[in-house]
């Protein structure tokens, strides 16, 4: 599959107009991050894709190589403002989280970098990651994790924080942190009991087993395993084409969706459904919803503009 990218961002502290301003087609077109497309010192990059059908579609790519994309200071602080730069962009209706990094997804956390922490450090790092996997939670626009790699501790978790997951058949998961003694601490003792039956969730976190994609899959975790590729990117290019089949959708319908999903599942149903009623008042004065009847009355594609 051919792709059309915009620059590559710096990973910087910026408002979302300097992120629009940065936004430039490439003059060639080429292979999904090739090689040559890829900075080794940076350790995330956000893409945003250009092609008329992929227009909305942001990718951060985790590009720590040496580290297994392990979560360092570094990371985490370049995820945090990242995430910031795509929660208050209009123009993105969906994210994909991937790695730029062969064989792996993310490996959980630095271990390393932690053993050099004191216990004070330890508790405030682990707090800021907490937050990050909040922020990417809590993201107004749908995210994709594309998990062509193992994804084990802090990396699972932080799929876990993703509103739906695509894996490889043969690719690891698990959340092992209780093989060293200590719990999942980024929300993934909350997460994935949310999405399994809690039973099956402590075994799995009790046990510190890791499970393959298909078995993902089978339990729910993932919404898709797919069959490796050469590239090794199986798993990006299908939640490509899940990410494809949301951008033509009326992206404040979409974004509206997600809230009343998320928030309603919190709480019980008569209040739900309460929340879901405020979340379409929201729409009811919105262009994209009289764009929407008059697209269907005239038998054509809507032209959404998110407003």
């Amino acid at each position: 599959m051919l792709l059309k990218f915009a620059k590559t961002l710096p990973i910087l502290p910026q408002t979302s107009a300097f992120a629009a301003n940065c936004i430039r087609p490439l003059s060639t077109t080429r292979r999904s991050f090739s090689t040559t497309d890829i900075n080794a010192r940076q350790e995330l990059q956000l893409t945003y894709l250009t092609e008329d059908d992929k227009q909305g579609i942001a990718v951060l790519g985790l590009n720590r190589a040496k580290a297994r994309n392990s979560f360092s200071r570094s990371l985490v602080d370049h995820l945090l403002e990242s995430i910031e730069v795509l929660a208050h962009d209009k123009n993105v209706r969906v994210v994909i989280l991937r790695s730029l990094v062969p064989g792996i997804f993310c490996a959980g956390a630095d271990l390393k970098e932690r053993a050099t922490m004191t216990q004070q450090d330890v508790g405030r790092f682990v707090t800021k990651l907490r937050l990050m996997m909040t922020n990417i939670e809590q993201l107004p626009a749908p995210v994709i994790a594309a998990i062509d790699g193992p994804a084990l501790g802090g990396g699972l978790e932080m799929a876990l924080a993703c509103d739906m997951r695509v894996v490889t058949s043969n690719v690891k998961l698990g959340l092992v942190e209780t093989k060293l003694g200590i719990i999942p601490g980024a929300g993934g003792t909350q997460r994935l009991p949310r999405i399994l039956n809690p039973a099956i969730a402590k075994e799995l976190i009790f046990t510190a087993r890791q499970i393959s994609g298909e078995e993902a899959k089978s339990l729910g975790i993932a919404n898709y395993a797919v069959t490796p590729n050469e590239d090794g990117d199986a798993a990006f290019q299908k939640a490509l084409e899940l990410a494809m089949e949301i951008v033509p959708n009326g992206p404040v319908g979409v974004r509206m969706a997600k809230k009343a999903i998320d928030k309603g599942l919190q709480v019980d149903l008569a209040t739900g459904c309460a929340i879901e009623e405020a979340c379409y008042a929201q729409i009811i004065p919105t262009k994209d919803r009289l764009e929407g009847l008059k697209a269907f009355a005239e038998k054509r594609k809507p032209k959404f503009v998110g407003e």
